[in-house]
């Protein structure tokens, strides 16, 4: 089904919907990575983006239960070079267009993918519409150009968990106390090391990485305020990935402000962001963003280079950091942006990439554990843990 693309600076890409008829709107952004095109769409960080695979064949492997990283699909569309029909995969279950029309999200291919990423890469992400229904280019630029943009919005109030769970043997168990009145008898009589996992749109393997580091795992509402933490006394707090723009969220950052020096703290991709902004740096949006499983990322206290999983659009800035309290840990080497931060007197580190690299290589994943051995050091001695 013939359809177009119409970016906000009136770049027109002819394509064909594999998913039937519609239209849909978002930041048309890119990803690098050669496969795990399912994890990237299940990934609440691309909430309200029309996501472009520069990998050219896309759907070979078809879609199987095991693999998503949420509930749902995030994505406002998917733009692919040539769609693969017919998966050749013992896991698959289904087709990734039937997978894309179970959720009603766009699919299309016939674009020239590589001149629309050199476009994004050349003039930074995009406003755009994607339609099979409005076939008229200056109708749909006109269309890109009303739609909101990224910067100021508030996404996560759309993907963030509507009550708190716990995440116990791979999976979810929902419990219908109200966080704001609870005490720590909400954690069950097994408990290991105890976590709130805040969740301002986190991926299950996240959740998994916590799990197998040692912690119960508690992940509550974005929404939920530090008194409530307080009051159920875990013994360690986790700021997750996220979408969009962290500098709206003024009730994540005076949440998070509020509990610098109550517990250990981990915070990666969203929750880097706002931990930045919480003890006083500046963020801003970058270029095209980081999106790919290829990122190289230098940690500064072993020198070691590790290739990292990433997907975010903005960035702390590191000249805005107290360097009196916080110092950097890791660079990006491409661009040499901040990729993590921690607190010089208090165990609080954070990174922009995911090391529970779901899709992409795991050379970051002992930063949990990492966490795990700070929350025991603190636990057995507050004043000296760093």
């Amino acid at each position: 089904m013939k359809a177009l693309l119409a970016l906000e600076d009136g770049r027109i890409f002819p394509c064909r919907s594999f998913t039937g008829p519609g239209e849909t709107s978002g930041e048309a952004v890119f990803n690098t990575s050669m496969t795990g095109y399912q994890e990237v769409l299940t990934d609440p960080s691309y909430k309200g983006q029309m996501v472009t695979m520069t990998y050219p064949l896309i759907g070979n492997y078809g879609i199987n239960p095991e693999d998503i990283e949420s509930a749902s699909i995030h994505v406002a569309a998917f733009i692919v070079r040539e769609y693969q029909d017919f998966p050749s995969n013992y896991r698959s279950t289904s087709t990734l267009a039937d997978y894309l029309k179970s959720y009603g999200v766009m699919g299309i291919d016939e674009l020239d993918t590589r001149a629309l990423t050199k476009h994004l890469r050349t003039n930074g992400a995009l406003r755009g519409v994607i339609s099979s229904i409005d076939l008229d280019p200056e109708s749909l630029v006109k269309k890109a150009r009303s739609i909101p943009k990224m910067a100021g919005q508030d996404l996560v109030k759309d993907v963030t968990t509507a009550k708190p769970y716990f995440w116990i043997g791979g999976a979810s168990k929902t419990i219908e106390a109200d966080i704001e009145k609870a005490g720590p008898e909400i954690w069950p009589e097994n408990k290991k090391l105890t976590l709130v996992a805040f969740d301002f749109g986190i991926k299950f393997n996240i959740l998994r990485s916590l799990e197998r580091a040692g912690f119960t795992v508690l992940v509550v509402p974005a929404f939920t305020s530090a008194e409530a933490v307080k009051r159920i006394e875990p013994q360690a707090i986790f700021l997750s990935n996220g979408p969009g723009d962290p500098e709206p969220l003024n009730y994540a950052i005076n949440t998070i402000r509020d509990l610098i020096g109550f517990r250990p703290i981990f915070g990666i991709c969203l929750g880097n962001q706002l931990l930045g902004l919480a003890m006083g740096g500046k963020t801003f949006k970058l270029k095209f963003g980081h999106r790919g499983g290829n990122q190289p990322v230098q940690n500064r206290k072993s020198g070691r280079i590790e290739i990292t999983s990433q997907n975010h659009g903005f960035a702390v800035d590191l000249n805005s950091l107290d360097v009196n309290d916080l110092e950097i840990t890791h660079m990006n080497l491409n661009d040499n942006t901040l990729e993590g931060f921690r607190h010089k007197k208090l165990p609080i580190f954070t990174v922009q990439h995911h090391p529970e690299a779901s899709p992409g290589p795991h050379d970051s994943g002992y930063l949990f554990e990492e966490f795990a051995e700070a929350v025991k050091a603190f636990e057995a001695d507050p004043k000296t843990a760093c």
